[in-house]
Formats: structure tokens, sequence, C-alpha cells
């Protein structure tokens, strides 16, 4: 959530604050705004809505300097309107400071502050940071900083400009991003990678309570308490045109066509083939064997789609490994006072590896059992932070709705079932190597899957405005289908719900109408019986059914449903990764037919940093 851009340099800054801003659109917002140290005053300029009326703004009273810091706010103290909208000021002018996060004791401070004379303009929490600064203010930029973080509640990643210190920005972070980009003659910060690709690949992650001075020749950190702090340099090897459209018109369809990529490069860190047989790398599965035997229970968790990969590694991890596996929803996980032993194994799942939910409860976990991050972004806190890290190897993930960071998640727990099998004696090497083999395969099903477009376009073209969709399965199909709902929720807005098959009846058929839409799920040959029925009692109520199915099981289902399509034949852990990529395409085509913005839905944001 939210987006921070800086820099200081040589360079007209403005320029480069638009432009690292517009990369980071898609961590969602509602305003933005920028500041500048302009000679010896710092200029402000912020606009509620999209970066196109900042532009304009701009345009309008436009300002120069070397020297700033820049924001897009997702609204979560006071809504979205030009007073709430970052940079915050002090009364005096003397700082402009941006925040992502949430500071916790806002009210408190903000009552303390009152009372001593400050006068706040606007809703929002981060305003308090900029009058604290203004009261501890004795000339020393980095020590007022300190003493300002150290009576905050919360989480934070702020940048802080003072009149006092031209050409020098102060930042410090706690429980949300912040990475520093390395230039020559120049420096910048960012909330996210991507947004220093066209600039830099040496960055500096900011570790928790670290604070930060940057001037165009240097970067100085301290730790909490003013020590001096050597930072580590990292190098990132993602390729520019990775973050880039390439040609597509949106990134949730150029990321839907990466999927299959996105899964050769995890199985290919994973998985190597030796004397025709496909078996696990040496070594890559962070959990040794020994250790991994002694666990009796996993507990799998995660936010949104996340959380439905969880579902989806459930039932493998149970069917193939034969150990018992609890899912929950990270921000539920802590209030519930978990039972947790040693003998847990606690996998917390994150795209963005900052998800502060997620990461709440992993540092729960931490007290009482063995933790594995499932992450997809390198340095990120989750990766730092975890027990031992399994990588999904997506690449940069832009759009909000995430497809193969979803996708990336189910195939890494696929291998973490059969790791975990392999290690209890549930299945002989054997078998190991001949459902990996699957797997590899699945790669190539997905190219096909994904080019298989037209149908699904005109099929979007014809029901995209129906009221409800309601998407029903079973076992693994159930999982996919709560995915599938989530997606179309979030970038078409339409009301949408997903449920177990079976459950229809005990109350949600009541709202099965004449004109529903009912996406049925259909991959499995044991349920396809029981899916049928269910598929009956739709369309017995005027529903309007298109199923999903697997190619074996598609002369059965075409006479029952209003349109059917299919999808290869594979092993039943793959087909989870299979089924899904039709219900993103459909959701990015039934979005476009309604006119949304597919990759930047109203409301929400790519990485959900506060709880």
């Amino acid at each position: 959530m939210c987006g921070i851009f800086g820099y200081a340099g040589k360079k007209e800054a403005l320029p480069i604050l638009l432009e690292g801003l517009a990369r980071l659109e898609y961590r969602g917002y509602d305003s933005a705004g920028v500041a500048l140290l302009e000679g010896d005053t710092l200029a402000v300029r912020k606009a509620r809505g999209r970066l196109d009326n900042l532009k304009d703004l701009l345009e309008r009273a436009p300002i120069q300097g070397a020297t700033g810091i820049g924001h897009t706010r997702w609204a979560t103290h006071g809504g979205p309107s030009d007073e709430n909208a970052h940079p915050h000021t002090d009364c005096e002018g003397r700082f402009a400071v941006v925040h992502n996060g949430i500071i916790e004791n806002h009210m408190e401070l903000r009552a303390w502050l009152e009372r001593e004379g400050y006068a706040f303009t606007s809703q929002t929490d981060t305003e308090v940071i900029a009058h604290l600064l203004a009261h501890f203010w004795q000339g020393d930029l980095s020590r007022t900083v300190r003493e300002c973080v150290r009576l905050l509640r919360g989480s934070f990643a702020m940048c802080v400009l003072c009149r006092d210190l031209p050409g020098t920005i102060c930042c410090a972070r706690m429980d949300s991003p912040l990475v520093i980009g390395l230039g020559e003659g120049e420096n910048f910060l960012a909330s996210d990678i991507p947004a220093l690709l066209p600039y830099t690949r040496d960055v500096v992650l900011l570790e928790d309570r670290e604070l930060a001075m940057i001037t165009r020749d240097g970067v100085a950190c301290y730790g909490a308490y003013g020590q001096n702090v050597t930072p580590s340099i990292d190098h990132i090897g993602l390729e520019r045109h990775s973050a880039d459209l390439g040609g597509y018109p949106h990134y949730m369809i150029k990321e839907i066509h990466e999927q299959p990529a996105a899964m050769r490069a995890a199985l290919d860190a994973y998985t190597s083939a030796e004397s025709g047989r496909v078996r696990f790398r040496d070594g890559v599965i962070p959990i040794p064997l020994d250790e991994t035997r002694r666990l009796k229970r996993i507990i799998l968790v995660g936010c949104g789609s996340a959380y439905h990969a969880a579902a989806v590694g459930k039932g493998m991890i149970e069917r193939i490994a034969r150990l018992p596996v609890e899912i929950d929803i990270a921000s539920e996980f802590r209030y519930r006072d978990p039972i947790l032993t040693p003998e847990d194994l606690c996998v917390f799942i994150s795209q963005s590896g900052e998800t502060a939910d997620t990461l709440a409860a992993m540092r729960l976990a931490q007290k009482h059992s063995r933790t594995l991050g499932i992450v997809n972004v390198a340095g990120s806190s989750l990766a730092r932070e975890a027990g031992s890290v399994l990588y999904t190897r997506a690449g940069p993930e832009i759009a909000v709705a995430t497809t193969k960071g979803y996708i990336t998640q189910v195939l890494v727990l696929a291998l973490l079932a059969l790791y975990l099998a392999y290690a209890h004696g549930r299945l002989e090497e054997a078998a190991v190597s001949e459902t990996l083999g699957w797997l590899s395969q699945v790669p190539s099903l997905a190219e096909g899957v994904t080019v298989s477009l037209r149908h699904i376009q005109r099929f979007a073209s014809e029901h995209y405005d129906r009221r409800s969709v309601f998407y029903i399965g079973r076992g693994a199909d159930y999982a996919t289908a709560m995915e599938a709902s989530l997606k179309l929720k979030e970038i078409t807005y339409a009301h949408s719900e997903a449920y177990a098959a079976g459950e229809l009846k005990h109350g949600t058929i009541a709202l099965i109408e004449p004109g529903a839409l009912v996406v049925a799920l259909v991959t499995q040959p044991a349920l396809a019986d029981k899916m049928l029925s269910n598929i009956r009692e739709a369309r017995a109520r005027g529903a309007v059914v298109l199923a999903l199915t697997a190619r074996s099981l598609a002369p059965r289902v075409e006479p029952e449903v209003d349109e059917v399509w299919d999808i290869p034949d594979t092993g039943a852990v793959c087909m989870p990764m299979l089924s899904i990529i039709p219900m993103q395409i459909l959701a990015y085509y039934m979005a476009l037919a309604r006119g949304k913005d597919v990759d930047k839905p109203r409301n929400l944001a790519k990485s959900v940093t506060v709880e």
C-alpha cells in the first residue's frame, strides 16, 4: 500500500519523482504529492486522485529542485482529499514528510501536540510526524528523526526533507519496506525495487529501526541508538523489461502469459533431470531431512490469494504426505491464540513478503515452531525473517490482482508436499520422480491453455453484466473456485461468491435465480457425478452454467451445462495450476467489458503493509 520515491542528485528531481511514482502505481493509491527543496524553501504540491491530476497541478504551478520526495497515498486515516494527501508539513514549513504504514498511537500524540499549540490541517496519522519533528528540532536532523521514531507505535517507512539541510533526505523504517538505490552522483529511495530499476541495480535494504541520511554524494546508515551501521549492498539481477508492459495492453494479461515461464523458473530452481528422471536438486529444500521427519503437523498461513494457495496446498500435503494440515487467514491467526509446538511447521505465504498480517503471524509462530516462508521477493521482510525460505521465482508482478504469484505459490506447495512425503516415507523415490515428471509438463500445458483466448473473450462479452456470479467446486476445485471468485471481485467489482458445491443446498441455493451465472469446476473424475448433480440443481432454478472441466470429462459434462471449456488431463496435483488460468482470463475480459482499470482496481493495493 502507498508508494514512496525520493531523489538526491544533480538533475531536476521532479521528472524523476513522477516517473518513480508512476512505477509504483500498482501498489494502489487515491492521491499523490511531491515535495522539493526549492532554494531555501520547501515546495509542496499534492492532489487527490490519479497521478495525472498531480501532473496537471504541476503544469499550472511548477516547482524545481535537485532533491525531493514523492508519495502515492492509499487512504487509511481520513478519506482521499488534497488535504490528506502526502507530503505533510509542520506549521512553519521546515519539514516535509511522506509515510507508509500506520501510526497506532497517533490519536494520543495528536492530542498532546495540539495541547502544545500545533495546528493540524489533515485527518491523517502521518501529520503527527511532521509536528513531532518540529517539536524536537535542535538543528540535528538524524537525531530529531530518532527522537520522533522513539515515540511512534505501529509500522512506518518515512522520508523527511528539512529546509535547513538542502540536498539531504532522512529516512527510517519499521515493519514497512524501504529501499535505497545507489547511483553515481545521485541516490534514490523507494518503497519497492521495481521503481529503482531504470536507475540502478545496487540497493541497500534498510532494517527495522535503521535510519539513513541520503545525499547525492553518499548514504550514511545508523542504528536505533545512533550508532554507525555499514550498509549491506545487494545487486538486483532483474532485467528492466521484466517490469515493463512489453507490448501488452495491461500488466495483468502480460503476467497471465508469463505464468508458464514463471513455473519453469521455479521448477528449474528446485528440480533437475538425471538419467531421464526428475528429482529434487540437492540442498534446495531448506529443511534438513532429519528435522523434516520430526514434523507432525503443517500450518499454512496467508491472506487473500495466498490463503487460497494454502487451501490448495492443504489438499496436496494431506493427500500426498499424509500429514495433518491446518490453514489460517493471517489476520485471524494471532488472535485465536494458536496452540503451537516444536513439531509444527508453520508456512507463511506472501507474494510481496511485506504483508503486515502475515509478518505479524510469523513473528508469533517463531517463538514456538519452525517457520518457512514461501515468497516471491528476495530481500523482503518475510524472506529475511523466516526460519527458512522457498522462493516462488515468479519475477516482478505489477498488476494488483495476482496471477503468476499465485500459480507459483501453488507449484512450490506441490513441491513441498512431495518433499514431506518422501521424508516421511509416504512415497518411494520413484513415485516422487513420477509426480515431479507430471509437474515438469505443466508449463507446456499451461502455454496451450493461455493462448486459448477467443472463446473466453466472447463469453465475457456476453455475460459481463450478470448481477451475480457463483463459483462452485469440490476438493481442490473449491479452493480454485475461491481464487477465481476473488479475481472477478477484485477487478470487475461484480458480486461473486465461491462455494463448496455440496453446500449449495444448505442455504446458498436461495440465491440462485434466473439469470445468475454459475461457474462449475469439474476437473476430478472421482467427484464428477456429485458435481453434475449440483449443476442440475443450479440449472433447474434458471442459472446459466459454465463448466470448466478436464478434457476426458467433457463429453459427460457438456450435455448438462450451457457452455463447457476443457483443459488437458494431467496428474491431480497439477490440475489447480491449469484450471485457474481460464478463470483469470475470464475475469480480465469481463473487467474490460465493464470498462474497469484491471491493473489498478479501486480501493486495493499490491502490497498490504497495514493491518
